[in-house]
């Protein structure tokens, strides 16, 4: 991919994720791309995804890896084949050159130790640095030695950026000093590479992390250099954990694969990062058409955003009540087998058919695996200390009495089965509470389950009544 990327309409939104493959993706980067991906489709755009491999040293193909891995989890792919920064270094060095060819930089011969002593002693006079090679015309000689190229900034310059989240942002020229943008082996560097890029492949909006500011300064007056329009830029703050301290490994998960693997679903994970910062009036749950339709700079907030696990489970909660039952089921199957519980048919049929019942009681995908165990459970099912307890003496009878009424009932739904047994409290003249302990005892054994109804159905018919049929003959 080269200059011919200049293919987008002026009129048209593009906007890009550009992370650079040095780990797996971190939240707030999902965030990002979510934002990026959120205007573009809310105005009809494009929304792009360049890896800045030019960090050749801390870049990896595991990382990348990584960093797709997360996208494609979130659902968050780019609309154009994905541009590789490293392989563009030709293009960056033709644009370095262009810069020389208009005096908007100069070569600089200093050596890393002289450009550091010259700094120090220009910082011990209250001045700032500047290179001796600015206003200095190389010899022959000179240019057979190795070089930097640095922009060449205007001085005593005024730059603002118009920035649609921080609002008028300002910076004195003299204070961005001349940027390095070819090293001495010619690697171009990031805010050169940057620039060239986003030119190349239209971007009309840069939406990233608040710190990167300071880099629109360099970044517009590399534009301006070049006679190119900047993009529109937007700043966003940072994401901070919940005591409002940067975010870091001890508020707790920070990768987007670790929040895929603690059963969070991703439709929940769109819905939560697009609140965090972001806000459409008091509006908590929503989903992907209305996120895109509302997204807008206006409702982003300047303060950085507290990361909130208990708000997060909220919305996945939500998100898993919303889910498709076969959906889940696949996912349940998988942890199930990760955990030595691998399902065969009649195990997917009873998890599927559990799944409605019990969906409303858990907040991670997890939590199903564990709440579907009841269902699950082999007969004759054993019983622990407080189940047994509650089979003795008038329980028992009674249990038997409500083993015979649910054996003449021929409709095992929900609503039904609720009906039946109000109806055989009332004949045996007792509150239900007299008669769902030793219900649910006979039928779970103590395993956490839902309502004696739901338990019924998900356990089946058949199943139900041998399990209280195992109950009554194991506690005689």
């Amino acid at each position: 991919m080269d200059s011919s990327l200049m293919n987008s309409s002026s009129s048209t939104v593009v906007t890009r994720f550009a992370p650079s493959p040095t780990g797996y993706l971190h939240i707030g980067g999902a965030r990002t791309a979510l934002f990026n991906w959120l205007y573009a489709k809310g105005h009809g755009g494009k929304f792009l995804v360049r890896i800045e491999d030019t960090d050749r040293e801390r870049s990896t193909d595991e990382a990348v890896k990584a960093i797709f891995d997360g996208l494609e989890w979130l659902d968050l792919l780019g609309d154009e084949e994905t541009v590789y920064q490293y392989a563009r270094a030709d293009r960056h060095r033709e644009v370095a050159q262009q810069l020389l060819d208009t005096g908007h930089a100069y070569r600089d011969f200093l050596t890393a130790d002289e450009t550091g002593a010259l700094r120090d002693a220009a910082k011990a006079e209250g001045k700032d640095f500047m290179s001796p090679w600015r206003d200095r015309e190389p010899t022959a000689e000179d240019l057979q030695k190795p070089f930097t190229v640095r922009f060449r900034r205007p001085l005593d310059q005024a730059v603002v950026v118009n920035d649609a989240v921080q609002g008028s942002v300002r910076w004195e020229s003299s204070s961005l000093d001349d940027l390095v943008i070819l090293r001495s082996d010619g690697a171009p560097t990031y805010n050169l590479a940057v620039v060239v890029d986003d030119h190349d492949m239209g971007i009309t909006h840069v939406i990233r992390g608040d710190d990167h500011l300071n880099n629109a300064a360099r970044q517009s007056l590399i534009y301006d250099a070049l006679g190119w329009t900047r993009p529109t830029f937007a700043h966003i703050p940072l994401i901070h954990g919940p005591d409002g301290a940067k975010l870091s490994k001890r508020h707790g998960a920070q990768a987007v694969h670790e929040y895929a693997e603690m059963g969070y679903l991703p439709e929940a994970m769109r819905n939560y990062l697009a609140r965090l910062g972001w806000a459409h009036g008091d509006d908590e749950l929503f989903d992907d058409e209305q996120a895109k339709a509302w997204f807008d700079f206006a409702g982003i907030n300047k303060a950085p955003a507290r990361l909130d696990f208990d708000k997060l489970a909220h919305v996945n909660a939500h998100w898993i009540r919303q889910a498709d039952d076969q959906r889940l089921l696949d996912l349940v199957t998988e942890i199930l087998a990760s955990r030595g519980q691998p399902l065969d048919d009649t195990g997917r049929a009873t998890v599927l058919r559990t799944l409605p019942l019990i969906k409303d009681r858990a907040k991670l995908v997890p939590e199903l695996a564990d709440q579907v165990q009841f269902a699950l459970l082999a007969n004759p099912i054993s019983f622990n200390e407080k189940s047994q307890a509650m089979l003795q003496g008038e329980n028992l009878d009674r249990l038997s009495r409500l083993r015979e009424h649910l054996a003449n009932t021929a409709d095992w739904s929900v609503e039904n089965l609720e009906a039946e047994l109000k109806l055989f409290a009332k004949k045996e003249g007792v509150g239900f509470g007299k008669i769902g302990p030793s219900a649910r005892a006979a039928l779970t054994g103590g395993v956490p389950a839902p309502d004696i109804a739901k338990i019924l159905v998900a356990v089946g018919r058949d199943n139900s009544l041998q399990r209280l049929d195992d109950a009554l003959q194991q506690t005689k």
